[in-house]
């Protein structure tokens, strides 16, 4: 039991570790294998980085006004991940937009340089951030910041699930087999925990049309990549995290 403990944790740990920049000490060396593990933890370290923005944003709002207590809590949450998934959907759109070829389109994904489809991707996806956070009300803004970023790593897991990985090496090579039973068990009691707490704190109404606008988003843009690249790279999990999450903050809003 002991030893079971230890290797959830050495997992839970490694996701932190991979999905963001928070001080985690690494006491273990590095295992591919406990990084693939790690992948049923991606919903609660997402569900973490938004609680940690919904503190920010729940200070902020005592002294300014509730749009720049979001950008604050948008912010801090760029800051906390390193951009890491939006560096990816910058990726994906320089990558797609650019060129019909699917080498070539795979090639300029791997550059780090910035584009023009790529900088107005981003753009657009901060903005309807700010804009959707920014509508609701307070004690909204922080459940939907928590529960967005939490089922928005859910929805990237599904997208490893159902596609196929198509880089021979990359930064998502390691967590790209597909999840044993165990791993699924964890991934849908963390989605299920977190929707049940939109339906039981906002309204199951707010619940399902979240969910919908994270269905629409993930469809969207795996629509958007899959039928150029055939399969996603890590880049492209980016992309569908950010399209998920901005889906599920759009349907909130839908709420009346």
């Amino acid at each position: 039991m002991r030893r079971w403990a230890v290797n959830e944790l050495r997992a839970l740990a490694l996701a932190a570790q991979f999905l963001t920049r928070l001080p985690i000490p690494a006491r273990e060396p590095y295992s591919p294998q406990h990084l693939a593990a790690g992948v049923r933890y991606y919903p609660l370290v997402g569900a973490v980085v938004g609680g940690l923005c919904a503190a920010v944003f729940l200070l902020a709002q005592l002294w300014l006004t509730p749009f720049v207590a979001v950008l604050l809590a948008v912010g801090s949450g760029l800051a906390l991940t390193g951009a890491f998934h939006e560096d990816g959907l910058a990726d994906t759109f320089d990558g797609i937009g650019a060129t019909a070829d699917r080498d070539r389109a795979l090639e300029i994904m791997r550059d780090s340089r910035l584009g023009t489809y790529g900088t107005t991707a981003l753009v657009i996806a901060l903005g309807l951030k700010v804009a959707a956070l920014s509508s609701l009300a307070p004690v909204t803004v922080c459940i939907a910041l928590i529960a967005g970023h939490g089922l928005s790593r859910l929805s990237s897991i599904a997208a490893m699930q159902t596609s196929n990985y198509v880089r021979e090496a990359g930064a998502a090579t390691p967590v790209a087999n597909r999840l044993d039973p165990r791993g699924w068990f964890v991934v849908l009691l963390s989605g299920v925990v977190l929707v049940a707490c939109v339906a039981w704190l906002l309204a199951p109404l707010a619940a399902g049309l979240a969910l919908a606008g994270l269905v629409v988003g993930h469809v969207l843009m795996r629509l958007f990549f899959e039928r150029k690249l055939g399969g996603y790279t890590g880049d492209t999990l980016g992309a569908v995290q950010q399209a998920s999450e901005i889906g599920f903050y759009l349907g909130v809003c839908a709420w009346p």
